[in-house]
Parts: C-alpha cells; structure tokens; sequence
C-alpha cells in the first residue's frame, strides 16, 4: 500500500457522510482538507527548529503560527458539517484576517503580506461556488482598501526595518503567495480532470445502458423532429439510426395516429408528462419484402429541462422513451374478441331459449292435449271422424318437432365441422324445380305467386344434392312465408363456366338495415323475439349460409324494408373439399340439457301418433 493511499484512506475516514456517495464532492472535500492538514501538521513540525534557529519569537511570529490551528479546525468544520461553500468562506476570512495582522504590523499596502490579498479570491475558485468567489473578491478588496487608507493617514506603528530586509520579505511575501496560488492551481487542474473523468464514465455508462436497453431512448424538439435515437430503434424497425433522425421517425408513424403523436409531444415540451400508443411502420427484412407491416409502440414522453431559465427563445426539448407494445395489443385485441364472442354466445342462448319456448311448448302443448282427448275416447265419446283429426294433427305436431330438432343438429354440425359433404354429380334444374314444386301449394294457400325461370340447359355440378336442395327449400320457403298474399317470389337459375348462380327474390315486408347486418347468425328473427307474426327457429338462413359457405360458396342479401328481399347464392360447379379442421360448435354447446331432451321427442311423438 502506497503513502498515497494511505493518506486517501485516512481523509476519507474524515468525510462527512454526505460526500461519501458521489465522487465529484468526495473529490472537492479532500482537495480542501488535504493541504490545509497536511500543511498545518508541517508547520506544527518545523515551529521547534524555527525557535532553535530564531530564538525567541515576536508577537507577530507567535500570532502567525497560531494561526496555523485555524486550517485544521476548517477541516473539522467540513468533517463534521459536510458545508462546503460554508468551510470555504470561514477560510477566506481566517487568510484575510492573518493577512490583516501581519500587513498592519509590517507596513501596511507595502507589506510583502499585501500581496496574499490576490490569493484570497483565488481560493474561494475552488470552491466551485460564484457566490464564494464573489464574497473572497470583495473581501479581499476591502482589506486592500483598509490597508490603503490607514497607510495614508499614518495610523500604522513605525517599524525599524532596512531596505535590504525589506526586500528579502517582500521576495519571501511573493514567492510564497506564489508557491501558494500554484498549488491551488494544480488543485483546480485536478478537481477540473476529476469532474471531466467523472463526466466521461458517466456519459459511457448512459451510453452502455442506451445501447443495451430494449427500449428505445429519443430526444425530439417540439415539431417532432428527432435529435438523438439510441441504436435499440434499429432493431426494433429494422433500419439504420441515421435514417431516423430528423422527421425519419415521423414519416414511420402511422397517417391516423400522427396528430396524437405530435400533441403529446406538444404537450410535454410545455412541461406535462404524456404517454401515448401509435403505429409505427416496420422495415421489412426477408421473406417479407412487399408487405406493409406496422407495430405498436408506447411512448412516454417528458420535457428535457423542468425549468427553462425563463429563456422564451430557447427551443423547449423532449425526452421520450419507446417499446413495442404490439403483443400487449394482440392480448387485448383477443380478449375484446373473445368478449365478443362470449357477448354473441349470450346472445344466441337467449335468442335460442326465446325461440324454443314458442317453438316446442305449442307443438307439444297440441300433443299432449289431443292425445290425452283420444285416451279419454269412452268418456268423451269421440267418434272415428274425431280421432282422425286428433290423429293427424299430433303427427303434424311431431313432424314440426321434428324439423325444429333437425335443423338444430344440422346447424350444430355444421358449425362443429362434422357436417359432412357428400359430393356427387347431379342435375341441378331437376332439383330445382321439385323443391319448387313441394312449395308450390303453401304458396297458393297464402294467396303468392311462384314463380320459375330455370333452363333447360343448366350444366351438371358436382356437389351434396340433398345439401343443394336444403339451400333451396329454406331461401324459397322464407320468400313465400314473409310475402303478404297477392305478392310474388321469383326464382331463377343461371350459370357460367366456373359457378351456378342462384336468385330467389320476392315483393315481401324486406328486411330492416340493423337486422340486415345480423341475417345469417343461429335463431336470429327480424323483429323483437315476442312480437314477430311468423312461427320459426330462425335458422333457416343460418343453415343455408352454412352450407354455402361449406360449399365453397357465396351467399349475399339485399333487401329494402317493405319492398322486398333478393338473396343470391353462387356455388362452383364442381366442388372441392377443402382440409379444414373442426372448431367449436356455439349452438351444441348452448344448452345441452334441453338438447338432449328434445332429440328424443320425435320417436315419443311419432308413437303417440
């Protein structure tokens, strides 16, 4: 262990604890303490070979080694304290007040002392501290006043000293004042090279840290423009800093998202805190070229400088810091989506329940009813003509169950993926027209006119022809059961070298524009649930979207409220099945307890039958 160091342990051992934890004022407090013991304890040493050599000392000697205790009670001022400004002003007034003494006592202004008043305002320099240096510059110009005028006046006692002694102290006076002015050169040179050491490892490690933080460090004047981006911007884009300087980084953000951008940097060149979410355009690398590809970022955003100096000119500066949000975003994106979905399963179970109500209790009330009528035949004494009706009216009953059941396994299949497409070649118009023609007396019985524009010439298509005919017979009974009597549905067939495209339209009451948006989802039915005219399920058009859509084809619906309704399906003429994987059925899922119920009620009713 060098001398140095040893000396650097015991000052240390010395310091207040508020210097302790930062170099720079660690530094300052022993660059005040070291030369003042150091000096003190030298002084202290050489006083008994001074009396050896000198004898007996004058007043003015005696009072200039007391001094020397003055230094070392500064340091315990700082030691105890941790004041630096305030050690450094009680020194400037312990060095004037000696230099007082020994200049009164010595010839006044022409004292070889005087020239010690220089060394004061030099001093109070390193304290680093304008006010200090302010106050040792005054003061040591008051003394030098006070020296003037008491010269002047005569009000110095007469001293015995010859010309030759004068000069050996006024050489003595300047060459210690000096010695003592360069060593607090080379301390001001060193405190100077500690602050820039200290500066330079700082401004590394903020550089370390901008250079492996993934978030991405700018700094932006109030326009947007960017001064300084830390090289995570280029991983994070995919392109070289440089090009983002400026307005590189605003010409990446996204067109909808830029005036949120620029008021929050608006906003925290005035002095706020902002945060704020945008776009941000992405380079693309690779396999990517071509693509447009956009991630989320979050910025928070804050003023470089809280207090400006009241400098109105001076252009207010913005730190930001940035980091890729886009997963959080696809999180939240998933769950509003997945809340969605809960919300519309909510929807199709009410919807479900609501319709179930009407659709099962009046069949199966009828059931019940008149077959308790025929077991009570003797009692009621029905005829052959009464159980008949009674008859035919239980199998209507259960033929209606039926279908309701069959069109909600169907419905559940389809959207569970187990539906399964049987593709065979078949001749569309003849299925055409019998599913017209099975529709065509309940058209007559309310009073509409069906009408069939099918040619002969329609080509053969590969498809399911029992899924074909359900198509038809869903869209064609919906048109003859919302068509008022004296109205008319057409339908018509037409195809082209790649599809088969399918018009059913009719002058019925048409569908509002909110229901039109919602046509298609499972027991949907224009209209308030308990208010509607026409019995259903209401997944008619629910089952035939999913069956085109199994099909490979397209299904669209216009409509005008109280004009009518035009549904168009286009279906490719020879089908392909796809490799899709089954997902997960909403409506098998809804209520399983009553489904389950109700698959067993057609055999029940068809036995009451």
């Amino acid at each position: 262990m060098t001398v140095l160091s040893i000396i650097r342990d015991c000052l240390d051992a010395l310091l207040h604890p508020s210097a302790r934890y930062d170099a720079l004022t660690r530094a300052r407090h022993r660059a005040f303490m070291a030369p003042r013991l150091l000096g003190s304890l030298a002084a202290f040493a050489a006083f008994p070979v001074y009396l050896v050599l000198r004898g007996a000392p004058s007043a003015i000697e005696v009072a200039a080694f007391a001094w020397l205790i003055a230094p070392i009670m500064l340091s315990w001022f700082l030691s105890r304290t941790g004041r630096y400004e305030g050690a450094h002003v009680l020194s400037s007034l312990a060095l004037a007040g000696l230099i007082m003494a020994i200049a009164s006592t010595t010839g006044g202004i022409e004292s070889f002392a005087a020239i010690w008043l220089v060394v004061v305002p030099l001093e109070a320099a390193l304290s680093a501290s304008r006010r200090v240096a302010a106050f040792a510059s005054l003061l040591a110009l008051s003394c030098a006043g006070i020296l003037i005028l008491v010269s002047q006046f005569g009000w110095l006692p007469s001293e015995h000293v010859s010309a030759a002694q004068r000069g050996v102290m006024m050489a003595f006076g300047v060459a210690s004042a000096t010695l003592y002015a360069a060593g607090l050169a080379f301390g001001a040179e060193s405190l100077a090279r500690t602050s820039v050491t200290l500066l330079s490892r700082e401004e590394e490690r903020y550089r370390l840290l901008a250079r492996n933080m993934s978030d991405v460090i700018s700094r932006h004047q109030r326009n947007g423009a960017v001064q300084f981006i830390s090289q995570a911007a280029e991983a994070m884009l995919g392109m070289p800093v440089a090009q983002l300087l400026g307005h590189g980084l605003f010409d990446r953000v996204h067109v909808a998202d830029r005036p949120a951008y620029l008021t929050a940097l608006s906003d925290a060149a005035r002095g706020d805190v902002r945060s704020v979410e945008f776009r941000l355009r992405r380079e693309p690398t690779g396999s990517e070229r071509g693509q447009v590809d956009f991630i989320w970022v979050e910025m928070r955003c804050r003023p470089l400088d809280q207090d400006l100096g009241g400098d109105l000119t001076r252009e207010a500066e913005v730190v930001g810091v940035m980091r890729d949000v886009t997963d959080r975003k696809l999180q939240e994106q998933a769950l509003d989506q997945a809340r969605s979905d809960a919300e519309a399963a909510d929807a199709a179970k009410t919807r479900f329940l609501a319709t179930m109500s009407h659709e099962l209790r009046t069949p199966l009330n009828a059931i019940i009813g008149f077959s308790e009528m025929i077991a009570q035949e003797q009692a009621l004494m029905l005829g052959a003509p009464q159980r008949k009706e009674y008859a035919e009216l239980i199998n209507a009953s259960g033929q209606h169950l039926l279908s309701v059941v069959n069109g909600i396994l169907d419905m559940s299949k389809m959207e569970s993926g187990n539906f399964e497409i049987a593709s065979e070649p078949f001749a569309p118009r003849a299925s055409l027209m019998h599913c017209c023609n099975l529709l065509a007396l309940k058209a007559r019985e309310n009073g509409v006119d069906l009408i069939t524009d099918a040619p002969r010439d329609l080509p053969v298509m590969t498809g399911d022809p029992r899924a074909f005919k359900q198509i038809v017979l869903n869209l064609v009974a919906n048109a003859v059961k919302f068509t008022e009597r004296g109205g008319q549905v057409t339908v018509s067939a037409a195809a082209s070298a790649s599809q088969l495209t399918l018009r059913i339209s009719d002058t019925g009451v048409g569908i509002a524009p909110d229901d039109l948006k919602r046509i298609g989802s499972p027991f949907f039915q224009c209209g308030k649930t308990y208010q509607r005219r026409h019995e259903g399920t209401g997944l008619g058009l629910s089952i035939v979207k999913s069956l085109v859509a199994l099909h490979l084809g397209e299904l669209t619906v216009q409509s005008k409220l109280g004009e009518g309704t035009a549904v168009t399906v286009k279906l490719p003429l020879v089908y392909t099945p796809p490799q899709a994987k089954p997902a997960e059925s909403k409506i098998a899922t809804l209520t399983p307890v009553l489904r389950h119920e109700i698959q067993d009620q057609p055999a029940l009713v068809k036995k009451s039958a």
